[in-house]
């Protein structure tokens, strides 16, 4: 059966109330950029400090020394986008996107999202040499070329490590409804404090009646 595609004005109305139900913006103040050293070398008897330098750097902060392998290759940036994926408990199958590959392949396919499901959406990155500051992760979400949502969540500050982090989204009803099934596309950035855009890409969301549909 086909869908039933919503119409301009029914889209209008979804992207007002979308906006209505955005979080104000967070008077967010960037702190003072400090260099690994800088950190390092902040005052060894404050037991607060060193909690901060070990959540920020992890246990070979004390060391002085750069803990991850890229920090000696120029050509790999400091930040790096690994992977998207979408968790859900009832998901058939991975919903993952390699977002090291080529990321204009991701414009011709789909996610298939069942309607109402519950899910995150997991990014996985990895700091390679500095640290960086106020990490942000930004969502803006079409249907029929109309922005119907924009959802912007702050990451955080991160030091470089040889393993990856996982930042995850918080939790969230997928749409439903007969006007709601249909493809939406969602154009994804991933910058920080200097306005650094660390990757960009967009991709595509169906919503479905059934994960089979």
């Amino acid at each position: 059966m086909a869908e039933h595609e919503p119409t301009e004005e029914q889209l209008a109305a979804i992207a007002a109330e979308n906006a209505e139900s955005e979080s104000e913006t967070v008077n967010y103040r960037p702190p003072a950029r400090k260099t690994l050293q800088e950190i390092q070398e902040l005052d060894k008897d404050d037991e607060s400090l060193q909690k901060y330098k070990k959540a920020l750097l992890g246990d070979g902060h004390e060391s002085g020394v750069a803990v991850c392998a890229s920090a000696a290759d120029p050509a790999v940036p400091n930040v790096q986008v690994t992977r998207l994926t979408l968790v859900c408990d009832t998901t058939p199958i991975p919903l993952t996107l390699d977002l090291q590959g080529d990321l204009e392949q991701f414009k011709k396919q789909s996610f298939v999202l069942k309607e109402g499901v519950e899910y995150r959406i997991k990014i996985s990155f990895k700091v390679n040499r500095e640290i960086v500051s106020g990490l942000k992760f930004t969502q803006q979400t079409y249907r029929k070329g109309v922005r119907i949502d924009k959802s912007d969540y702050m990451v955080g500050s991160y030091g470089p490590r040889p393993a990856e982090y996982d930042f995850l989204t918080p939790l969230e009803e997928a749409p439903k409804g007969m006007l709601a099934r249909g493809t939406y596309n969602i154009k994804s950035k991933f910058t920080d404090d200097d306005q650094h855009d660390h990757l960009s890409w967009e991709w595509n969301l169906n919503i479905k009646k059934d994960w089979t549909d």
